[in-house]
């Protein structure tokens, strides 16, 4: 079992970790503000990934999410276990830790997501549009984090619009790539292309990813 011991109305209360994250009404958030309390919890939550019990797993998957958003410092030095989920055929795993990673990036002193960025980058072809949806959603803070990778960011994100996929699913990806050049085009070199990118969806045959457009074109044109 692995227990803790927390300090409860006067009371000292045994807490087994995972044997929480396995009910239901145990919310990811309130865990995970524990762990940050109490990093040494960590080990734990790391050995929910692997549990059968997919309530465990993907609560696990969570409770590290909202860590690398509120604290990422923490699990900065596990950053190659995010990468090796990477390649976990299990799609939700895959989502969360392209969200860890892309918030990891904001304390990456080491350049340890530079290593990475072509195999990360790799799943705007993925066959999955939530997969490519969570690349393009991280590609802004990325951005904002490293600077110096704007150009090879915006070079990926100019690939959307011509992987072959289906057209509203298409649609709504450039909707995303949109938002994440408005996050860090004061940092684009290139302007004009960008600016041509987004002018291109004024006419598109969705109308969130043609008002998208709109609303971006105001700032950075």
């Amino acid at each position: 079992m692995n227990l803790r011991f927390y300090w409860r109305t006067g009371l000292f209360v045994e807490i087994d970790i995972l044997e929480k994250l396995g009910k239901k009404e145990i919310k990811a958030e309130n865990i995970a503000k524990n762990v940050i309390q109490d990093p040494g919890l960590l080990p734990e939550i790391f050995n929910g990934i692997s549990s059968e019990n997919s309530r465990i797993k993907f609560k696990s998957a969570k409770i590290l999410r909202v860590i690398s958003e509120e604290n990422p410092e923490i699990l900065y030095s596990k950053m190659d276990f995010f990468v090796n989920l990477l390649d976990r055929q299990n799609r939700i795993l895959k989502w969360n830790a392209i969200d860890v990673i892309g918030n990891l990036t904001s304390v990456d002193s080491k350049n340890n997501f530079d290593k990475i960025f072509k195999k990360y980058y790799s799943f705007l072809s993925a066959e999955s549009m939530i997969t490519v949806a969570h690349v393009v959603d991280n590609s802004g803070k990325i951005a904002k984090a490293k600077p110096h990778l704007t150009e090879k960011i915006t070079h990926e994100l100019f690939k959307i619009e011509k992987i072959p996929r289906n057209q509203e699913c298409k649609n709504i990806l450039l909707g995303k790539a949109i938002l994440a050049f408005g996050m860090f085009f004061d940092q684009i070199e290139n302007k004009d292309y960008v600016i041509s990118f987004v002018k291109r969806q004024l006419n598109n045959a969705r109308n969130a990813t043609k008002a998208k457009a709109e609303k971006i074109l105001k700032i950075i044109e």
